[in-house]
């Protein structure tokens, strides 16, 4: 017959946590997250080296002339235009930051606090409109500045979105009437 002091005696507690194990599954997946992040930097690095032709950005001119308008914001990144997914990163175009834009009569100065600054001549600038996404960023409808220029031979679209976003409908009016007006004294 059984007792309590015979059942008492037969009950293990509980294995304890195999820390080994743990400690392994947990050093495993730290090196797998590292390697996803390895393989992002070189997907990053690679498509910069394909972007190489892209010539280096230009500094803004030393007297670019009276501010027709100003903004602060941020900068979402920049596209081969109409292809709002395929991200230039070449130069530091791929990289987002905040933003002080100034339209002059020469053109467009980009100021980025911590990024590379570049200026757009007027000469270069194709088009402005309200747009919705550009890689990485997707708003509502209209809730982004999307400055198309040239740069070379290729045709970039700049996303840009204001600290008040209401700024916008100044900036598409003001960039097209200067462009329409370049393009009158060029014919």
């Amino acid at each position: 017959m059984t007792t309590l002091i015979d059942i008492a005696a037969e009950q293990k507690s509980a294995e304890v946590t195999d820390w080994a194990a743990r400690i392994g599954w947990v050093v495993g997946l730290l090196l797998f997250i590292a390697f996803v992040y390895w393989l992002m930097r070189q997907g990053w690095k690679w498509r910069g080296s394909l972007q190489s032709d892209l010539p280096e950005l230009l500094a803004a001119p030393d007297a670019p002339g009276e501010a027709k308008l100003e903004l602060t914001g941020r900068y979402h990144g920049s596209t081969t235009a109409g292809q709002w997914l395929d991200r230039i990163v070449a130069h530091g175009l791929g990289t987002r930051s905040r933003v002080e834009l100034t339209l002059t009569d020469a053109g467009l100065d980009v100021v980025r606090p911590g990024a590379t600054d570049f200026f757009i001549p007027a000469a270069q600038l194709r088009e402005a409109r309200l747009d919705k996404g550009i890689a990485g960023k997707v708003l509502a409808e209209g809730g982004l500045l999307v400055v198309t220029w040239a740069h070379g031979d290729k045709l970039i679209d700049s996303g840009f979105r204001a600290d008040h976003a209401a700024e916008h409908a100044a900036w598409v009016e003001s960039i097209n009437s200067m462009i329409n007006t370049t393009e009158g004294t060029a014919r």
